[in-house]
């Protein structure tokens, strides 16, 4: 097939000057070039495949950047990203120094605001036309497009709310297609399936009844009536709603047929769309699996483990426990804080909660961390997945920041594994009874150990242990990140130097130990896998302090910026604190 029109599309300028007709040839163009690049590049699929008529309709019949568009989360994104001059590059997706995965302020100007997170279109579009009209602008278009998933957060109904009661040329296109990275839940996805089946009839239409011009639902594979609508709506002013249904992976069979795996499939064949499957033979198991087995191993024996997650039963493997016991384990949507506030109302009346969230997106909910959970001494049991660099999701998933911002919190206990045996060993130990709520963070990806399946044994709280016993330098690791300072030692002269310390306890700390450390060595190193400031080492140089210990600390961790996406390794180097760097700077420690 000859790929003519896209090859001449470096700007939505290009795109308006092309006749409708050309558009269906386009878009099949467009889903064929991001095809290719993903099945090799790897990165989000099935998302932008499901909205390419709509891509090319919303640039062709707006006159964007001036007309402001705000793409709900980023996973939608990269149709928008090639028409909007990123087309040369747009194979360095998601990779070190390459294009970022999701919208972004700093690339590109038709990139309105960054959505790494969800539910926050509406808002910020809504913001960016009241402001307009301020600015005596209110003719300018600015658009929201929203996920079926996303727009059953209490934000995005906030936003709808607000929007309501103004005079905002704004428009809110819900996206839906029934699936955000796994299937769509609650109530409201019923509603739209029954508006979607023609069930409900159109004065009993819940958007209208907030003040919207609603229209649809439409075919948003049908570009032609998609522009049509887009042109109708141009000329309205005030807040409209289009709901348009999609199919998420549209243009590939397999990513229609299968639109969990098919979210971020990893490398697949372009033609067969078969998934190259990496051997997993004899590896050490991912974090998210032990955590998932487990959770199911202690349900199986006690029938007051509940589990929660937002939206991320397949992520965060709480999916096998919804399989096994689905009246016990929740899949709440898109709202971490209403997740955290029913864990903590379950948590009243006896149930032992594991409420399953990505550390990045617990910010979400930090309120009720603290005033539904923590000050009421609620013991919910937090499991931070995804918890310090995550890859090429970039600035806006990295978990780096919770230990700084979970530390100061009262009541709270804070336990970062080193391993998978550590893991499973917490989850045991946490529904044991701790009388006070406990954040457990352990990091995406594959650990360490194969044979991780061990009987269980209940941890000490709050106490530190000796890996390595040396005479002169103590490093102080807290979580995963240690195993870094392993190869690292192996490699300098004089190891013997060196004793390494694994405080996987951040809160409460191990003070007996931390007693006896800074009695005993010259120099204190510590290191964590989050923010530098205000974290782990932040925590022992308070100690120091209190107690007016007068040693040479050294915080190695993640510096005071926004990391950007690439690799794991490549990140961790940035950061100076892979088993390379560490053992340069642990050299230079020697020479104090």
């Amino acid at each position: 097939m000859s790929k003519t029109i896209l090859q001449n599309i470096n700007s939505p300028e290009d795109l308006r000057k092309l006749a409708e007709s050309e558009l269906p040839t386009l878009a099949r163009e467009l889903r064929d070039f991001i095809i290719d690049i993903v099945s090799v590049k790897e990165g989000h699929l099935g998302a932008s495949l499901g909205v390419i008529e709509l891509t090319i309709a919303l640039h062709y019949v707006f006159n964007t950047p001036d007309d402001l568009l705000v793409w709900d989360v980023g996973h939608q994104a990269y149709g928008h990203k090639i028409l909007t001059g990123r087309k040369d590059n747009f194979d360095t997706n998601r990779q070190w120094g390459g294009i970022s995965g999701f919208p972004k302020r700093s690339e590109s100007i038709y990139d309105t605001f960054g959505v790494g997170h969800s539910s926050t279109a509406i808002s910020a579009a809504l913001g960016m036309a009241i402001a307009s009209n301020l600015n005596g602008d209110g003719a300018k278009n600015h658009i929201a497009v929203v996920g079926d998933a996303s727009i059953a957060s209490g934000m995005a109904f906030e936003g709808l709310n607000h929007a309501g009661v103004t005079d905002a040329n704004l428009l809110v296109i819900l996206n839906d297609n029934a699936i955000g990275i796994d299937p769509s839940v609650g109530a409201l996805k019923n509603y739209l399936t029954a508006v979607k089946q023609g069930k409900n009839p159109r004065e009993n239409n819940m958007i209208k009844s907030l003040n919207f011009d609603y229209s649809g639902p439409i075919d948003g594979h049908d570009i032609f009536a998609v522009i049509k609508e887009l042109k109708r709506l141009k000329s309205i002013k005030g807040p409209k709603f289009l709901h348009i249904i999609t199919t998420k992976g549209k243009g590939l069979e397999q990513a229609e047929k299968d639109q969990v795996k098919y979210h971020a499939p990893g490398k697949f064949d372009k033609l067969t769309g078969e998934i190259i499957l990496k051997s997993e033979e004899n590896l050490p198991p991912k974090f998210q699996d032990v955590f998932g087995l487990t959770l199911l191993e202690l349900a199986k024996k006690n029938e007051k483990i509940v589990g929660i997650t937002p939206a991320m039963p397949s992520g965060s493997s709480l999916k096998f426990m919804m399989d096994a016991f689905p009246k016990r384990a929740f899949d709440v949507g898109i709202a971490e804080q209403h997740a955290v506030t029913l864990a903590a109302g379950m948590a009243t009346q006896g149930m032992i909660v594991y409420c399953n969230i990505y550390s990045t997106f617990l910010q979400r909910a930090y309120d009720q961390v603290i005033h539904d959970v923590a000050l009421q001494n609620l013991p919910v049991i937090f499991c931070l997945d995804r918890a310090g660099l995550v890859g090429e999701d970039g600035a806006t998933h990295h978990g780096v920041f919770d230990l700084a911002y979970l530390r100061c919190i009262p009541n709270l206990i804070i336990y970062s594994p080193m391993n998978e045996i550590g893991l499973r060993n917490i989850l045991y130990t946490a529904q044991l009874g701790l009388n006070h709520p406990i954040a457990i963070r352990y990091p995406r990806g594959r650990g360490v150990i194969v044979d991780w399946k061990r009987p269980f044994e209940k941890i000490a709280i709050g106490k530190g242990r000796l890996l390595k016993e040396g005479k002169k330098i103590a490093i102080l690791s807290n979580g995963f990140i240690g195993n870094n300072v392993i190869p690292a030692l192996a490699g300098i002269v004089n190891p013997e130097d060196f004793s390494h310390y694994d405080f996987a306890f951040v809160k409460p700390l191990d003070e007996e130990l931390l007693h006896a450390i800074f009695k005993k060595y010259e120099t204190i190193i510590t290191l964590e896998d989050g923010v530098a400031k205000g974290g782990f080492g932040s925590a022992i140089t308070e100690f120091a302090a209190f107690h007016n210990y007068t040693k040479r600390i050294q915080i190695l961790g993640i510096p005071d910026e926004f990391i950007e996406h690439g690799t794991i390794d490549q990140l961790q180097r940035f950061s100076k604190i892979d088993s390379k760097n560490l053992q340069i700077i642990f050299e230079n420690c020697q020479n104090y």
